[in-house]
């Protein structure tokens, strides 16, 4: 089990983006990381800097979180998620 660190998503969190992940046509049957521990290696990288190569060794290889960020910048997921999480609850 990894580490818990402070810019990782919270449960509540999670569960308001995790559907931007669960399309049919994204291929499921590839999935080998958890979508959600990519996503919070992204925001680890963010919150402390540090360079991608020098990501803890808990998180998925540095190259497949790189990987999926840019995809998910490409296709506007990314900038969706960013949204999803400041936008206040109903």
């Amino acid at each position: 089990m990894r580490k818990k660190y402070p810019s990782d998503l919270s449960d509540k969190q999670w569960e308001r983006v995790r559907h931007f992940f669960e399309s049919e046509k994204r291929g499921k049957h590839l999935r080998t990381q958890s979508k959600r521990e990519l996503v919070n290696a992204v925001l680890y990288l963010n919150k402390t800097g540090c360079q991608w190569r020098m990501m803890p060794n808990d998180f998925p290889k540095w190259k497949t979180v790189f990987s999926f960020y840019q995809r998910a910048v490409a296709n506007g997921i990314w900038e969706r998620i960013l949204d999803m999480l400041v936008k206040k609850p109903e």
